[in-house]
């Protein structure tokens, strides 16, 4: 598992990462959500030993990263997929981490042919797309079959299809028992892929949850179809809850669905949709880190 306690990272005058404490734990994939400049490739870099903490600290299964014997048997990272030697082949890049880490040269080819590059072997990585280069990356964290595994926005340059696979992949790698923990600006992947997700601004903690616990945090109202919808609104608004119309349907706040559906069958009232609805994640995401955002925008007026 991931442990991070109390975690800040300052320079000079600027605190990257305050105080910041979570966990992530084996067979969940972690949603690592934050804006930009909140700390959280900084967490990753002390996560990995490339940044020392000014204070607290970053721990995978107990141990600080430095101090592992072939850490990436242990975890492996996407941090920069372009930080990568231009002149190589695929294969040697991959080949030459091998070496390092006590890996055999069997295992360089079945990760590249599980990130869909054994194609490319051969080919210098500056030729390679960025969207390949992504794929490379992941190739590399995959290498030594870690249990713990970090992505820094992984779908950066891949086309829809990458996005469905890298998806997939995370999703499978957390249903074998590993630890996932992923940062992305991409809600709507987030959504589909993250069990839990952790919410930093400005280095700060704002929200530790699982999905459900945030659809339960973020509830908007039920929406109900029915074919006597005056009957069900002097219903509702005698059990003190509030109803609103769109497309046809009510949206009704102050009842939970089961008693919205108890409510209409005391009265006799046909229901045809019961269907409660939540804010979606970057709804969410961004009530949550409204005071947060360093660099925002002004609206333009349409």
């Amino acid at each position: 598992m991931i442990e991070v306690r109390q975690l800040t990272k300052r320079y000079r005058a600027t605190r990257a990462v305050d105080g910041l404490s979570f966990e992530v734990k084996p067979g969940y994939v972690a949603g690592f959500l934050g804006p930009n400049g909140a700390g959280k490739s900084t967490t990753m870099r002390a996560i990995l030993g490339l940044d020392r903490p000014t204070s607290g600290e970053a721990l995978v299964d107990g141990r600080r990263y430095a101090g592992m014997r072939r850490p990436m048997h242990h975890v492996g990272a996407l941090l920069d997929a372009g930080a990568v030697h231009g002149g190589r082949s695929a294969y040697d890049h991959l080949r030459v981490l091998a070496r390092s880490n006590g890996i055999k040269d069997s295992r360089v080819v079945a990760t590249l042919e599980q990130v869909g590059l054994a194609g490319a072997a051969k080919r210098r990585v500056g030729s390679l797309s960025l969207g390949m280069k992504q794929r490379l990356g992941v190739a590399a964290a995959l290498l030594g079959d870690p249990g713990v595994l970090l992505f820094d926005e992984p779908v950066n340059g891949l086309d829809p299809e990458g996005i469905r696979w890298i998806r997939h992949l995370m999703r499978d790698l957390a249903r074998e028992g590993r630890t996932v923990l992923v940062s992305s600006h991409l809600m709507s992947e987030m959504a589909l892929t993250a069990d839990r997700v952790i919410v930093i601004g400005r280095g700060r903690l704002i929200l530790e949850a699982s999905m459900q616990d945030l659809q339960e945090q973020f509830k908007r109202d039920v929406l109900v179809r029915t074919p006597a919808p005056d009957a069900l609104v002097t219903a509702l608004a005698a059990a003190g809850a509030r109803t609103a119309s769109e497309a046809g349907a009510l949206l009704v706040q102050g009842l939970e669905a089961p008693a919205i559906a108890d409510l209409a069958a005391r009265n006799g009232i046909p229901i045809h949709e019961l269907t409660p609805r939540s804010a979606s994640l970057e709804d969410a995401y961004l009530e949550l880190t409204e005071d947060s955002v360093e660099y925002r925008t002004k609206e333009t007026a349409r």
